[in-house]
Formats: structure tokens, C-alpha cells, sequence
């Protein structure tokens, strides 16, 4: 599958009202719909995570990228919000009805790290509308054998601590999330003013506290053998955020599951092996 193109196709963006708050969206292509999910970091959105995949991806589907509630153009839940239900939850619960709010009812799903979780609780909550999934390092179900918080987790939580955002925290999060950091330095000043949005900020310390008193992620890892998709796993050997020997529990436990794992490679597959990233996607989701 060729990735030979350069040019970012034009997004249209939407902005779906739920029933929890407004959820922002920007999709571009044609074709089946592969709705991508992305990671939590500080300062992420969707755009963000894969703008640079759409090339490659758009000529074979319509790509939908929502904004998780908390993060980019998306309403940010409130610590009562995340009292009553994990962050996960109510990421399924928005996904949902903004999908029906565009008329969306049957969909591939990708998502990573964060969005991973959602992605799993998607395709647990709504199996007959997830055709085949895609994970990457997904959260919630990732058990791993080594201690947790991880050096990512962590790195994560400091963040916002202390003095709160700088630069250098940022590219010392940028550290942890790649196997070959020096190679995002351009990345580094982009999310740093993304993460700096004054609601994004007390967002994450209500997220931050939520997922200190639940003692982590949802734990989706228990059951992920009722997953019903085909579903395609992508882990970087080097990962420090969502550890490779996590892996092994979804392997056994998902029925129809294939593992492809990058060495040289962290948290984020889809850019730090991105070529590859786009062929295995299109090549398992069947493109046109």
C-alpha cells in the first residue's frame, strides 16, 4: 500500500452537541469509516495525534477524528463528571451518540493509549457496530508484569505539578513517549501551547485525581475475551508508557487477534513507524 503522498487532505470539522456536552470532530475521505481515537498526554487532540497518517488513509476511508471529552475542541467533564464515572466511560458514552449524531452506525475503530481504552470499552458496550478494531498500547487492557505507575504514567502526571507546563517538561514527556526523542524536537513548542488551554489544565488535575482514586484505569483486561471484532494489536518493543509485556494477556485472552510489535519504537507507533503503521492498518481493515 503506497504512503508516497504528501499532502494533508482538507478536514472538514464538526462541532456534534451530546447529551454530556459538545464534542469536537474532524473527518476527511471517503469510504468505510475508521474512527481513531487518540492517546491522553497533555495537550493532545486528534488531529494532533494523526495528521500525518491522513494521507495515506483518506483514500481508502472516511476518517472521523473525535476530541475525547477533556481534550482539544471537546467540552471538559468536571471532577464531579469524573467522580460519578471513569473517564473511559464517559468517552464511550459521547463517541456513541456522536456517531449517531452523524449518522454513523457500523465502523472500524482505532485507537491508542488512552483512546485505546475506549476503543476496547467501544467494541465491549457495541459489538455489532465495531467491524474490526485496531490497538495501539491501549490502556485498561494492559496487565502489566513490571510496576506501575509507569515512567510514562508518571511523567504524565508531572506535568501539570509543581511550576506546571514548560518546555522542558514537555520535551522530557516527549523523551518518555519515544525510543528516538531528537527526532520530535520540532513537536515539542506545537504541544506545549496546546497543553497551556487554561480548561484542558483543570481538566487533567481532575482527571489526574480520578484516576489516582481508582487506582488506575478501568480494568478492561478482564474482559477482553468477549471481544467480538478482528482485531489487530501494535506495540513499540520500547514502550515506557504501555509496557510490551502487557501485551500478552490480550494475545491469549482476544479470539480473533494478531500482534505486531516494532523494535526501536515507544508509545507512538503511529508516527515513529508511520509508513508501517499505514500498511498494516489499511492492509487489516481490507482497503479498497
Amino acid at each position: 500500500m503506497s504512503t508516497a503522498q504528501t499532502e494533508e487532505p482538507k478536514l472538514v470539522e464538526h462541532m456534534v452537541r451530546t447529551t454530556l456536552g459538545t464534542v469536537a470532530v474532524s473527518e476527511a475521505g471517503e469510504g468505510p469509516v475508521l474512527v481513531m481515537l487518540h492517546g491522553g498526554g497533555p495537550g493532545a487532540s486528534a488531529v494532533a495525534n494523526y495528521h500525518q497518517n491522513l494521507a495515506a488513509l483518506t483514500p481508502h476511508f472516511r476518517v472521523v477524528l473525535p476530541d475525547q471529552p477533556g481534550f482539544g475542541g471537546s467540552y471538559r467533564p468536571t471532577e464531579a463528571d469524573l467522580d460519578a464515572r471513569s473517564i473511559t466511560e464517559i468517552t464511550v458514552d459521547a463517541l456513541l451518540q456522536t456517531l449517531d449524531a452523524l449518522g454513523i452506525d457500523r465502523f472500524h475503530l482505532l485507537g491508542n493509549s488512552l483512546g485505546g481504552a475506549a476503543a476496547i470499552a467501544t467494541a465491549l458496550a457495541a459489538p455489532e457496530r465495531v467491524e474490526k478494531l485496531v490497538l495501539m498500547a491501549p490502556g485498561g487492557g494492559w496487565l502489566p508484569f513490571g510496576p506501575t505507575p509507569t515512567e510514562g504514567q508518571k511523567a504524565m502526571f508531572r506535568y501539570y505539578h509543581g511550576e506546571g507546563p514548560t518546555v522542558r517538561k514537555m520535551r522530557d514527556f516527549i523523551r518518555v513517549m519515544t525510543a528516538e526523542p531528537k527526532r520530535w524536537e520540532d513537536t515539542v513548542q506545537a504541544r506545549y501551547e496546546a497543553s497551556l488551554d487554561e480548561s484542558h489544565i483543570a481538566f487533567y488535575h481532575a482527571y489526574n485525581a480520578a484516576f489516582a482514586k481508582r487506582h488506575g484505569m478501568d480494568p478492561l483486561w478482564q474482559r477482553v475475551h468477549r471481544i467480538k471484532a478482528p482485531t489487530l494489536l501494535l506495540w513499540g518493543r520500547d514502550d515506557r508508557t504501555i509496557t510490551l509485556d502487557g501485551a500478552q494477556l490480550m494475545l491469549k485472552q482476544i479470539r480473533n487477534v494478531q500482534l505486531h510489535v516494532f523494535g526501536g519504537c515507544g508509545h507512538w507507533v503511529q508516527l515513529e513507524r508511520q509508513a508501517e503503521f499505514e500498511r498494516l492498518v489499511t492492509d487489516f481493515l481490507g482497503a479498497r
